[in-house]
């Protein structure tokens, strides 16, 4: 597994180091989407001009002025073709009543009619050219509201956080169902660089499953051709919000949404996202997320009750993680500087209706999601540093050092637990710094919103900036006493014959 990570951490490097824009060696299918022709025809110019010549203080042109100046003001873009939104506004005047009821609904049809056309072209533009340089770091050109840079380092930063994800689950995913039986067919949402996609290759590979197929979606093409690699491995690019998707029904085992909490929020938009990814799972198939939150709280309490399955107790002493159980009490963050990005981060995250904390939420989406079943997950909190009561009870305990553990854990028996005052291993401190580094990292991504928030100029954030890493990454200071990263892991079955699964399908794997 690590040399797979280190095989696809070099493939992205390499791809990102060639130029601004990355792209497969072999062109990503622009899936669901058309070349559309933006020249109005005769006719519908015409139309339009008819339409300007009545009177500007008219009901209905009274109406169309408001339509087009809710668009502008509420969907910004400079890729909306205005012409083309004319026509639009035009055809549904034609058919609109000069009542005043009639010019209401003449209002309200035109602007959600001018909403989708405007989302469709900004779309299609996206996708031809996907992105634009801003704060001297590459972002995406899209009308979505997410926040983070595109470049190598938020790139890299985000294949840390996936690598700590497999270290503290003991693996790419959590769902018990494929630990006997793999999928043959996994959708990966929103895949980025696929570094997921090729660590959950690499797992299965590892286990004698060498034929899964592996698909992933991006509405940018970071994603290298994976298949020079020996992967069975297609890229569609397209934008995941705009629905149906180029998929047949019940065509996946296995569908993944991975730390895309700031792509689909959570409201109406991600529910019809989640219904179009239930009607091209299998029966019988699952759907996994995965996601961090974005705030960093307090472990108040000392360490959570032990979990009742071996293999994930087993799991959690190897890493010096707690797992979370239902009702665990937490707290808000004591570090002043972790206090004050979360105040910001949550600000600005507000602002663009995104949810800081969405671990809380994903549960209540899947059990309400139509046709799911046995809903179950995992949470971790995987501490910053050192917490208070260890370092309490290691002052207490000379003996610290010898890493006697009390683990009723046979295979761990020369594991020290965390929370037992005994000292961390390195590999589990090395976990640790990890986790705070991909905060760091985050917070320095979100720079621009949370400079913003804060109302610093950039000499003050650069002052802030510098006495933070001082506090956090000294650790003579005892700056984390009890932060941790909470990352989480929630499945769902789709109601169904699991034995359509294998329906006309052969297993080749060697396993």
């Amino acid at each position: 597994m690590r040399d797979g990570a280190i095989r696809a951490l070099g493939n992205l490097e390499t791809s990102i180091s060639c130029g601004q824009h990355v792209f497969c060696e072999r062109p990503p299918a622009h899936v669901g989407t058309q070349n559309r022709n933006h020249t109005a025809s005769g006719s519908s110019t015409s139309l339009v001009r008819r339409i300007a010549s009545a009177s500007c203080l008219s009901p209905v042109s009274a109406a169309r002025r408001r339509c087009r100046q809710e668009l502008q003001i509420h969907h910004p873009s400079p890729f909306l073709n205005m012409e083309i939104l004319d026509i639009h506004l035009a055809r549904s005047q034609i058919s609109g009543a000069s009542t005043p009821s009639g010019i209401s609904a003449v209002t309200s049809y035109s602007t959600e009619a001018l909403q989708r056309t405007a989302s469709e072209q900004i779309s299609q533009s996206v996708l031809e050219n996907p992105f634009e340089l801003r704060y001297g770091r590459r972002y995406l050109r899209s009308d979505m509201s997410y926040p983070f840079p595109c470049d190598l380092a938020e790139l890299q930063r985000q294949s840390l956080r996936t690598l700590l994800g497999i270290q503290v689950f003991g693996g790419p995913f959590c769902n018990p169902k494929f630990k006997e039986k793999p999928p043959k067919k996994v959708l990966e949402f929103g895949c980025g660089t696929a570094f997921w996609s090729a660590m959950c290759h690499d797992h299965f590979v590892a286990r004698g499953h060498k034929h899964i197929h592996f698909v992933g979606t991006d509405i940018a093409p970071l994603a290298p051709n994976l298949q020079r690699q020996g992967m069975n491995w297609t890229f569609f690019q397209l934008d995941m919000r705009r629905i149906p998707m180029p998929f047949k029904d019940k065509e996946f085992d296995l569908i993944v949404f991975k730390d895309l909490s700031l792509v689909m929020p959570l409201e109406a938009r991600s529910e019809e996202i989640l219904g179009e990814a239930i009607r091209i799972l299998k029966p019988g198939g699952c759907i996994e997320v995965l996601e961090t939150d974005h705030v960093i709280r307090f472990l108040a309490s000392r360490p959570p009750s032990r979990s009742s399955k071996p293999d994930e107790q087993e799991n959690a002493v190897r890493t010096a993680t707690f797992p979370i159980p239902i009702g665990h009490p937490f707290a808000p963050a004591q570090n002043k500087y972790l206090q004050k990005a979360n105040k910001w981060i949550e600000e600005s995250l507000h602002r663009r209706r995104l949810n800081p904390s969405p671990t809380s939420r994903i549960a209540e989406m899947l059990t309400q999601g139509p046709d799911l079943k046995n809903v179950g997950y995992r949470r971790i909190a995987v501490p910053l540093g050192e917490l208070q009561w260890e370092r309490d009870a290691r002052h207490t305990n000379p003996n610290s050092g010898e890493h006697e553990s009390t683990s009723s854990i046979g295979s761990c028996n020369t594991t020290p637990i965390a929370g037992s005052g005994q000292n961390l291993t390195p590999d589990q401190l090395a976990l640790r710094q990890t986790a705070l580094m991909t905060v760091l990292g985050q917070i320095e991504s979100m720079e621009p919103m949370l400079k913003e928030a804060s109302g610093k100029n950039s000499e003050e954030w650069s002052l802030w900036w510098a006495a933070m890493m001082t506090d956090l990454l000294d650790p003579a200071n005892g700056g984390l006493v009890g932060e941790c990263l909470e990352m989480g892991a929630w499945w769902a079955t789709k109601a169904g014959n699991p034995d359509e699964l294998d329906e006309g399908a052969v297993d080749k794997s060697d396993g």
